[in-house]
């Protein structure tokens, strides 16, 4: 069995959320939106195993969050890069070698713990894995003027947490940035491997836009309630 891990990453700037608040920092129920990610983590990872990636010019903001909202989990920082690739090439030199590391949005605070335990059980199994939805609605393709349907039954929606044996995601992540790489699954698809899926959920959005924080608020709320 490989000791887990998780890098969580933060570089948002609240462009789409109008607001000059990156969004991982805005209040969901009272508290910034990163801290509910991580916590989710921190139920099924040991929290000192949990690196969290940020630019350096948020560390400082982050730190006084913590501070104000009595949020003092052990988790590890890591500085970001100019674009995703190299924040979570930085955030993958804290990971050892023989490990699964799940690398996750910070702005996916309603990831399910069966969402998490599922894709790292099937990286343990197979080398990795990535959460997936069916699409439910029609889809159509652009090509230059015109446009048409296609088969809407072969194809995902691709979430995170992306779980990998940290020795393979590594080792990938030493090619030179490429602007293909849209997410991790494509930079270690990228050495030949093959990549395998596992079961997403519904309610794990990325939130971007001030609809997603009130939809958020709104699935939070409905959890809670059935809690009581």
């Amino acid at each position: 069995m490989f000791p887990r891990y998780a890098i969580i990453t933060a570089g948002g700037k609240g462009v789409r959320m109008n607001t000059p608040l990156p969004k991982q920092f805005l209040l969901l129920q009272g508290r910034p939106v990163l801290m509910h990610t991580i916590e989710v983590f921190s139920r099924l990872i040991p929290p000192e195993n949990i690196v969290l990636v940020l630019p350096a010019l948020q560390i400082s903001l982050w730190e006084s969050l913590c501070s104000e909202h009595q949020f003092h989990l052990p988790i590890k920082l890591a500085e970001g890069g100019p674009t995703r690739f190299h924040s979570v090439k930085n955030g993958l030199r804290l990971i050892p070698e023989r490990a699964i590391v799940g690398i996750h949005d910070g702005v996916r605070p309603l990831v399910s713990e069966n969402t998490i335990l599922q894709a790292y059980k099937a990286a343990e199994k197979l080398g990795n894995a990535i959460p997936v939805l069916p699409v439910s609605e029609s889809v159509r393709v652009i090509e230059n003027a015109f446009n048409k349907p296609i088969d809407r039954d072969s194809l995902r929606l691709v979430q995170t947490p992306q779980c990998f044996r940290a020795s393979d995601i590594k080792e990938a992540f030493k090619m030179p940035y490429d602007e293909s790489f849209t997410d991790e699954a494509s930079v270690l698809e990228k050495t030949g491997a093959r990549i395998y899926l596992s079961e997403g959920n519904r309610e794990n959005i990325k939130i971007t836009t001030p609809a997603d924080l009130v939809i958020a608020e709104a699935i939070l709320t409905g959890q809670h309630n059935e809690d009581k």
